[in-house]
């Protein structure tokens, strides 16, 4: 019975795993998968440290080498027909930049998403299977306001919240409040911030505008305060009525797990009520007295 050893750029130490090569992977998975054919995958230990690595195979285990997406190129490629010169070797879904480099010629057989001189073909990615969705969520974290002195503790908070959602299974988004016209990668009007905020199905936020602007967008937010005792986060959840809010001395992973679920559920109706309310309520807002404010005599 043969056996396969799937591989490629996403099996080297120093190698890139991009989303790509997963899903071409999966693709080429579920063939094998669907032939009854026995297959072990080799991945990065700087990506999966747990997972089969290259340097754990014991080759004479297999009978085949597959090796999947990314360009066939270099010495690491060459190295793999030295190591496993008596498995029939085959790439596939991969781009052959020189085609008289030992990289590519000591495949068997390569079946190239693009090479000179060959019409080409799809990338693997694209026939992978449907992808499970999961939550997108907008992060917006604060490493400033040292105007709270000693009650600060921002930097812990961005260090917890960022960790935990390290753990999650979910698509982060990072977000900032700030608008700069220089910078491409921030928003350069509130109005360009505002129209992102409805697409994200949850928002993470240590700071004032991270919750109020979420709300406004009547997506859910799990707030954290991350001045201890309470700042100006806690007054604002307590103004929008929004009860995800954890305190920085509350803060840990089970508090936000139990915050998490609620937003993603319940959450959800509960921010359009927020939004509805910002927008048909008569505001609450301390404006009542502003213009006899500015126009009363001393």
């Amino acid at each position: 019975m043969p056996k396969i050893l799937l591989t490629g750029w996403f099996s080297f130490w120093d190698g890139e795993v991009t989303a790509g090569d997963v899903l071409a992977l999966r693709r080429v998975q579920e063939l094998l998968g669907r032939a009854g054919l026995a297959y072990d995958t080799v991945w990065s230990p700087g990506y999966a440290g747990a997972a089969l690595h290259l340097d754990d195979v014991r080759p004479r285990e297999y009978s085949h080498l597959l090796f999947v997406c990314g360009p066939v190129h270099g010495p690491q490629v060459a190295e793999l027909h030295r190591r496993f010169d008596h498995c029939r070797r085959v790439a596939v879904g991969t781009s052959v930049v020189d085609p008289a480099d030992p990289a590519v010629t000591g495949f068997h057989r390569v079946l190239a998403r693009d090479a000179p001189g060959r019409e080409p073909v799809r990338d693997l990615s694209a026939s992978a299977p449907p992808v499970s969705p999961v939550p997108v969520v907008g992060v917006i974290l604060t490493h400033g306001q040292r105007e709270y002195g000693g009650r600060r503790r921002h930097e812990e908070v961005a260090d917890t919240v960022t960790r935990w959602l390290g753990g999650m299974d979910c698509a982060p988004v990072e977000l900032e409040t700030r608008l700069d016209s220089r910078d491409w990668r921030l928003s350069t009007t509130a109005d360009q911030l505002q129209s992102v905020l409805p697409r994200m199905d949850c928002v993470v936020t240590d700071r004032l505008h991270g919750l109020v602007l979420a709300l406004r967008a009547g997506t859910p937010a799990l707030a954290v305060d991350p001045v201890v005792g309470g700042a100006k986060v806690t007054a604002q959840a307590r103004a929008c009525d929004w009860p995800a809010l954890v305190p920085a001395e509350q803060l840990d992973a089970g508090e936000l797990d139990r915050w998490w679920e609620w937003c993603l559920a319940d959450g959800r109706e509960a921010a359009r009520r927020r939004r509805r309310a910002f927008l048909e309520e008569p505001p609450a807002d301390g404006t009542e007295g502003l213009l006899d404010a500015l126009f009363a005599r001393p």
